[in-house]
């Protein structure tokens, strides 16, 4: 793919500095392949993915659930391919991007979806974070407060948010080393204490390959269906030269190695135990304190390169384009926001459940968005994208386009009915009603321009 000159807007700037992030079509491209990559890959350690693992003891056993972790990366790559593509191309964010098909009032429907999950996932993994933090500080200081860790932790994350994707590209590629070193030692860990515990209770059971399969394929497929929404957002920072197959490459393989270890040591010790904390369950797997220590110093690590890329810039970008604050202010209001998800509700060892549920929920919505963008680049656009009318708030796309209104409710109301598998039950629905409306309906005809 190239850039398409002859839709650029050529007043805008030609690059930005660090911290400095903007809406604007995005000029000079700070990754390459091996960093993006690296970046997906740290990016990816989501504790939430071990409370996915969690959540299907007993409904799986161990081949089932790594084939269903593995498919739904396999769809996770594909499905960034497919809607970052218009951000590869033109340089352009989500909430750009999303104005073609919402308009430029309507976006605030994606972005707010959008946004709610990454700011509640922001708190909880915040929490997890400081409590590995408190561990190691009761451990070796003897000071036990969760509360300050909690406090000073979030304060960290927002500074190192400010500056922007210079700062994450370095974080995510000095960290990755480190996140899949420590990832394949807890994995054995476990392996190694539960050994025969986990062959009774997750080799040695027939499991299932009907609905309850694939909705875990969907499980683990929700943790980054929020990413595949806003896509636009990291794909504008990759250099060009890369084709759709190596792009569903480099994403399946930076995701997969992640989402397989954490998934199945969610599912191995939640299995073995019945404990859901991760603070709790490497407490237990691990019997060496300084090994024990560095465990835990990696579970605050990963929740700082995990909220920074997948957390913080999605609903800062939202911020910036309802709010038109600058980049900075966004993402310490972001930051502060996560206060208020009471994250400490979600760690209990009963919570599960519920984050299970909450997974499926918000996939009902962020699937039918994801198809209707697809339909509107794709189908309605044939992927040429006119800048100055994306740019342009008094143009064709000004207000609401109340055809995609009407086709997200569509999709999510058949995808809240059949929960298990929400995400894949939407797609078509609100894809076909999108393109119905858009072709057949007077309302959208300025849309169509």
């Amino acid at each position: 793919m190239t850039s398409d000159s002859a839709t650029s807007e050529g007043p805008r700037p030609a690059g930005k500095a660090p911290g400095q992030e903007s809406l604007d079509p995005q000029r000079t491209r700070i990754m390459g392949r091996l960093s993006y990559l690296l970046a997906w890959f740290g990016g990816c350690v989501s504790i939430g993915t071990f409370a996915m693992g969690s959540s299907i003891v007993g409904t799986l056993n161990l081949l089932q659930a790594s084939l269903a972790i593995a498919i739904g990366c396999f769809v996770i790559g594909v499905a960034l391919t497919i809607n970052g593509a218009a951000g590869y191309k033109y340089g352009i964010p989500f909430m750009v991007q999303a104005r073609s098909a919402f308009g430029f009032t309507g976006t605030r429907l994606p972005g707010l979806i959008r946004a709610v999950p990454a700011i509640v996932w922001y708190g909880f993994q915040s929490w997890i974070g400081a409590g590995a933090l408190n561990a190691v500080s009761s451990t070796l200081l003897g000071f036990d407060n969760l509360v300050f860790y909690f406090i000073a932790f979030q304060l960290l994350q927002i500074a190192l948010s400010v500056f922007g994707f210079q700062g994450i590209k370095w974080l995510e590629n000095i960290g990755s080393g480190f996140i899949l070193a420590s990832l394949v030692y807890m994995f054995f860990s476990v392996l190694d204490k539960y050994g025969d515990v986990i062959g009774e209770q997750l080799i040695d059971i027939d499991g299932t390959w009907g609905l309850p399969f694939w909705g875990a394929t969907m499980l683990f497929l929700g943790i980054y269906s929020t990413m595949i929404l806003n896509a636009s957002d990291y794909s504008r920072e990759l250099k060009h030269g890369s084709g759709p197959g190596l792009l569903t490459t480099l994403y399946a393989m930076s995701i997969l190695p992640c989402t397989l270890f954490m998934g199945l040591i969610g599912l191995m010790v939640s299995g073995a135990t019945g404990v859901a904390d991760p603070i709790d369950v490497f407490a237990n797997a691990v019997d060496n304190p300084p090994l024990l220590i560095t465990t835990l110093l990696f579970i605050a690590f990963a929740q700082v390169t995990t909220n920074v890329l997948n957390n913080v810039v999605p609903p800062t970008y939202v911020l910036m384009d309802v709010f038109k604050l600058k980049f900075r202010s966004a993402t310490v209001i972001v930051g502060l926001l996560a206060f208020a998800t009471f994250p400490w509700e979600l760690v209990k060892d009963d919570s599960a459940a519920g984050l299970q549920l909450f997974v499926q929920t918000y996939s009902a919505f962020l699937g039918p968005i994801f198809a209707i963008m697809a339909v509107d680049y794709y189908l309605i656009r044939q992927r040429t994208l006119d800048l100055d009318k994306l740019y342009d708030a008094h143009g064709p796309y000004r207000g609401i386009n109340y055809a995609a209104c009407i086709a997200t409710l569509i999709g999510a109301l058949v995808a809240l009915n059949v929960s298990a598998v929400s995400w894949y039950a939407s797609l078509l629905p609100a894809g076909l009603a999108y393109y119905l409306l858009m072709r057949h309906w007077p309302a959208c005809r300025r849309f169509n321009q």
